[in-house]
């Protein structure tokens, strides 16, 4: 994006921006931890682990915490999901396992923070343990995983524990994928992705291959040509845009580009507009906007175009936008981008409100204008096609189709992940990369069968 007069770097100073970009969620202290892990009630019918997409065993890697069992607590989480220290950071916890906890319905109703306990158990195990797995006896097996963010690291890793060699590759020049590239910086703070990396790349059997698109530089029949399997996971690159006249207008970007360059770069290089409209009402809208607000800019504002029960964002996200200095606007579609001279100065915005029928009715002799010099664009991400063109892989509604052993319908190819219909959540997607794994690890051992 070519920077306008109104769009700069360095609005704050590198000791502002250090502040507004630390950890926001400080770690517990072991003191902390084993106080919070006493208040576990270690349910034998756990609701909590429940709640896990992943099935982590919640009452026992608390109760090994409140033992002083370190390593067992850490090995507890991992076997169950490899990537849970960045998913005790960014997935929400507080309507997963937290809301499930049973302390919500006695006289305290405070839940056990399980998403603290996790990250303090992954935190140790990282900093004093090393790699807690050890690959089995080498099976000759080669799978392609395509996709480096949550899900195509857990099915890489779960692959090279099997004794299978791995070719991990991504778009983009390091592995990570979303945890690297497209959650806010304060989330994932201290390089933590990069760690997590490769902590679980320790394992061996894993190559990375970086800045390879499938579809551009490699086909899937030439994958599957060359590897015993091939996992896809590649996400949703596409960005669907606003349909309005102006959209290539300096100061108009998607919010996960935007949400890119500040975890790509140094935050004092980073350009952001003196007012700003975050258009959305999920995750990425709110973690566009409030970056936007740290980095500098004078005025945030986030427009959504139904209610707020309706925002995809959860009630701590909307909160956490709000006592960041964003201000939220509900029930308003964006109609035309204001410009002079080629410069971006506003987004005209129609009002509306709850039709009938469900759907929203919008007015459009009843509108209002917001000043903006940048426009960040968070209303949703779609499988690119491009992935699968020239293919015989079924898509529908603009996901992948697999059936329950994620299996695509080309032969030798699955996929999970955010590409494929299911709850777009980094432990949604581990779990999906850990089952596609085993899926393929018993196919692959049942093929070698019937060819001995």
């Amino acid at each position: 994006m070519t920077a306008t007069p109104d769009i700069v770097c360095g609005r704050l100073s590198e000791l502002e921006l250090s502040r507004n970009f630390a950890d926001a969620h400080p770690a517990l202290t072991g003191p902390q931890a084993a106080l919070e892990a006493d208040r576990c009630l270690y349910c034998f019918d756990a609701p909590c682990m429940e709640a896990c997409p992943t099935g982590i065993d919640i009452p026992r890697f608390i109760k090994a915490i409140a033992t002083g069992n370190l390593a067992g607590s850490a090995r507890t989480i991992l076997e169950s999901n490899i990537l849970g220290g960045s998913c005790a950071r960014v997935c929400p916890t507080e309507i997963l396992c937290e809301q499930a906890c049973v302390h919500n319905g006695l006289e305290t109703g405070k839940p056990v923070r399980i998403g603290a306990l996790q990250r303090f158990s992954t935190d140790w195990q990282m900093h004093h343990g090393g790699q807690p797995f050890v690959r089995a006896p080498l099976t000759g097996r080669r799978v392609a995983v395509v996709g480096a963010g949550p899900a195509g690291l857990a099915c890489a890793h779960r692959l090279a524990m099997h004794g299978h060699d791995v070719a991990l590759f991504d778009r983009h020049a390091e592995p990570g994928g979303l945890n690297s590239y497209g959650v806010a910086a304060y989330k994932l703070a201290d390089d933590f992705a990069r760690r997590e990396v490769a902590f679980l790349m320790a394992i061996g059997g894993i190559t990375f291959h970086g800045g390879v698109t499938v579809g551009r530089d490699i086909t899937l029949s030439a994958l599957g040509g060359h590897y015993d399997a091939v996992f896809l996971a590649t996400g949703l690159a596409g960005v669907r845009a606003l349909g309005l006249a102006g959209e290539t207008l300096d100061g108009v970007m998607d919010a996960v580009s935007f949400i890119e360059t500040v975890r790509s770069n140094d935050k004092k290089d980073v350009p952001v507009g003196r007012r700003v409209v975050v258009i959305g009402g999920g995750n990425t809208a709110v973690d566009a906007a409030v970056q936007a607000r740290r980095l500098g800019a004078d005025e945030v504002t986030l427009v959504y175009r139904r209610g707020i029960e309706h925002m995809s964002a959860t009630p701590v996200e909307r909160e956490w936008a709000q006592t960041n200095g964003v201000t939220v606007r509900l029930w308003a579609a964006p109609e035309r981008l204001l410009s002079e001279n080629g410069v971006l100065t506003g987004i005209i915005f129609a009002r509306g409100r709850a039709g009938a029928d469900g759907h929203v009715v919008y007015d459009p002799e009843d509108s209002f204008t917001l000043a903006a010099d940048m426009v960040l664009k968070a209303i949703g991400q779609v499988f690119l096609p491009a992935h699968a063109e020239g293919e015989h892989i079924a898509v529908e509604g603009g996901r992948i189709v697999v059936d329950a052993r994620y299996r695509t319908s080309m032969p030798g190819i699955y996929a999970g992940g955010d590409c494929i219909a299911g709850e777009d959540l980094t432990v949604a997607a581990v779990r999906d990369g850990r089952d596609a794994a085993e899926a393929i690890d018993k196919a692959l051992r049942a093929a070698g069968q019937e060819n001995g």
